[in-house]
Formats: structure tokens, C-alpha cells, sequence
């Protein structure tokens, strides 16, 4: 019994609460937010004498808000704004969205007046087809306007207005190519290319990977980077790897000599006292020990190195203009190393952790794969730079 009073008690807290959200709602002209409340909690056990107030609540609700959206429409419609017509499309939808929430949920009966609660509910339908009409017609002309005669902002809010017109009234005219054209009317177009100053041959692959950058993910909404011009495209801007210097070490191999010592068993033997006896133990057994014995190994260590360096200037240049607008250095460096080793003498004398004596010599790499090898690095880097200094949009 006590535990059926406290759930009864734990009832009556939510469905008061509920009524007093709905009616802060209503007092501040949240209408919709309102029905949502009172539909909520009507969903279950709507017949309830407790949720009465919810019924009056969502009539209350109900019918404010239609008055409120009727005026709205009749003022906006007065206006003759053709810029109205989403406001007034979006409004209808919005009444008869509002009608289905409530729909379901009828008849509301109201203990007080025996009475079902009323809801003057409008059919919608031709008002939605119309006003959707004349809004699609809007925006499809203005996109075409803007397409035929617009510069790239005004592309840009058409390519945005036919991306919502495909939505409401998808198939409408030719609205996916004129989508398209907008697209490319509105982007900025950015020309990559390479150019070497140095006195060294810069690999082709290199330049071929640095100016490829659609493996780079820079490509946005409105920014299109071109390693090949296109014919008939006009470019905005130009994004020039300016090669700068190469340098390039020489193969160097440099030799460390060095001996190893070390003390290793090599048997057992008995153990001698300071006069030269054999010590036993207590059972006359001569106690044997360890045999140590010094050996040594001559070390030949080499070390093979070569290394790269590539400087090189970003430039970014406004090709309507024809001027430099920024500029930012590029540099990378790669190392080539091997370490190997030659021993004579007793390998038992080389260090457990001593691996190099297992690697052999390797041809150092040629002057062109060295500059190659920079890629990775100059690719990140390029990319750090592009991706923190976008073009103006």
C-alpha cells in the first residue's frame, strides 16, 4: 500500500509539473511548444481526470496559434513580397503539421461541460501545392539570374537556394544542372604548379605528388585546386612551389676502430688456496670453480651517411591582379644512415647488444632519390601551410 501511494504521489508531481511547463509556454506565446507539452503527455491515459488540464491547455494552445499564423499570412500575402513566399510556404506546413500532432489524440473529451475539446482543423493541401509552386518558380528564376549574370557571392546564394528548392520540390525543371553551373560559377579556381630554381633536376614524381592535391583533402565547397589548366576555366589564384635550393652531402663513410675485451668461462677447475693446494670441502672433494679467461675482438664500426636538404618558398599569387600576395617557406631534410660492422678475434667478446657486426654495407642512394625522399616530409609541411592560410572567400 505504501509503495502504490508513493508511485500515485511520484504521478500527480510529473503531471503537475508538466501542466506548469505547458502553461509558461502558452503565457509566453510558445504556442507550439505548448501543444508538444500537453500532446506528450496525453499520449498515455488521456482520459484521465488528470490530465483534463492538458486538454484545455492544447485547445487553448491550439487555437492562439492558428489565429497568430492566419494573421501572419494575410499581412505577408498583403506585402506582395515575392521574397515572402518561403516564410509563407514554411508557415502553412507548419499548420498542418501542427493538425497531425493532434489528430491522432481525438477525440479529447472535457469532464467539465461534457464536451469534446475543439479543433478547427483546415485542409492545407492546396495552400502547401500553391505557395510551394510559387516559391519554387522564385527561386528557380532568381538562380537563374544569377547564374546568367551573377558574380560568385550571388552563385554561391543560388547554388545554396536550388540545394533547398531540390528538397521541397525535387525534379523541378532543370534544377541539377543549373545547380551545377552555380557551383562552378562560384568557386575559386587555384592554379598549382611547380617551378625550380636550383641547379639540380627535381624529380618528376616529386612534383607530381607535391601538386596533386586531391590526396591532400583541401578541396572545400568553393575552392577547386587545378595541377593542369583546363581550357576555358578562369583562374582566380595561383599557388607556385617555388624550389629554392637543393644540398646534397657527399657519401661519406666513416670508419671507428675500437677492441673489445671480455672475461668468459671457459671450463672449470679446481680451486687453489695462496700456496698453491687444492682446497676441499668437508667431505674431501676438491671444490671446483670456474675457469675464466680474457678474450678480445678488434672492431671495425662504419658508419654510411648522406643527406639532403630542399628549400623552397610558397607563393601565392592573385592571378586577376597579377600580384604576390604571401609568400612561406618550405624546407625538408632527409637522412640517409647505415651502420655495419667488421670484426677479428673472438666474437665471444663483442657486446650482447652490439647488433651492427649482422648488417652489411648498402649502395647509398642516387642524388635524385634523395630528393624524392624529402616528399613526405615537404607534403605535410605544404599541406600545414595551405590548410592555415585558405584563400579569401
Amino acid at each position: 500500500m505504501k509503495k502504490f501511494t508513493s508511485l500515485a504521489f511520484a504521478f500527480f508531481i510529473f503531471a503537475s509539473c508538466s501542466v506548469k511547463q505547458a502553461q509558461n509556454q502558452l503565457s509566453a506565446g510558445n504556442y507550439d511548444d505548448a501543444i508538444m507539452t500537453a500532446a506528450n503527455s496525453l499520449r498515455n491515459n488521456k482520459d484521465k481526470k488528470r490530465k483534463q488540464e492538458h486538454v484545455y491547455l492544447l485547445e487553448d494552445a491550439f487555437a492562439k496559434a492558428k489565429e497568430r499564423d492566419e494573421r501572419s499570412i494575410n499581412l505577408l500575402a498583403k506585402d506582395a513580397n515575392p521574397a515572402n513566399l518561403e516564410k509563407i510556404y514554411n508557415i502553412f506546413q507548419l499548420m498542418n503539421n501542427r493538425q497531425e500532432v493532434i489528430r491522432p489524440l481525438l477525440p479529447l473529451r472535457l469532464m467539465q461541460g461534457n464536451r469534446n475539446a475543439s479543433f478547427k482543423f483546415e485542409d492545407y493541401s492546396d495552400q502547401i501545392v500553391s505557395s510551394k509552386n510559387a516559391l519554387s518558380k522564385y527561386l528557380y528564376n532568381n538562380a537563374l539570374n544569377a547564374v546568367m549574370l551573377g558574380d560568385k557571392a550571388q552563385n554561391r546564394q543560388a547554388y545554396d537556394d536550388l540545394l533547398y528548392l531540390e528538397t521541397i520540390n525535387p525534379g523541378f525543371k532543370d534544377v541539377k544542372k543549373l545547380t551545377a553551373d552555380a557551383r562552378a560559377k562560384g568557386s575559386d579556381y587555384i592554379s598549382v604548379t611547380a617551378k625550380n630554381e636550383t641547379n639540380l633536376i627535381i624529380p618528376q614524381r616529386l612534383q607530381n605528388e607535391l601538386l596533386n592535391f586531391s590526396t591532400f583533402g583541401l578541396n572545400d565547397k568553393w575552392t577547386v585546386y587545378h595541377s593542369n589548366r583546363l581550357p576555358n576555366t578562369k583562374y582566380d589564384y595561383g599557388v607556385v612551389i617555388n624550389f629554392r635550393e637543393i644540398n646534397i652531402s657527399p657519401e661519406q663513410v666513416r670508419e671507428k676502430e675500437f677492441i673489445n675485451e671480455k672475461l668468459v668461462k671457459v671450463g672449470t677447475k679446481k680451486l687453489l688456496d695462496t700456496r698453491g693446494n687444492v682446497v676441499k670441502d668437508s667431505l674431501g672433494n676438491a671444490i671446483m670453480v670456474d675457469n675464466m679467461k680474457t678474450v678480445k675482438m678488434r672492431i671495425n664500426e662504419f658508419h654510411q651517411f648522406k643527406a639532403c636538404q630542399v628549400s623552397a618558398q610558397v607563393e601565392y599569387i592573385d592571378l586577376q591582379q597579377s600580384a604576390l600576395m604571401q609568400t612561406f617557406p618550405l624546407s625538408s631534410e632527409f637522412i640517409f644512415e647505415n651502420i655495419y660492422a667488421t670484426a677479428t678475434g673472438d666474437r665471444r667478446a663483442a657486446n650482447d647488444q652490439y647488433a651492427y657486426l649482422n648488417n652489411k654495407p648498402v649502395p647509398f642512394p642516387s642524388n635524385e632519390q634523395m630528393v624524392y625522399d624529402t616528399g613526405e616530409d615537404l607534403k605535410a609541411k605544404l599541406k600545414t601551410i595551405i590548410a592555415n592560410n585558405r584563400f579569401k572567400k
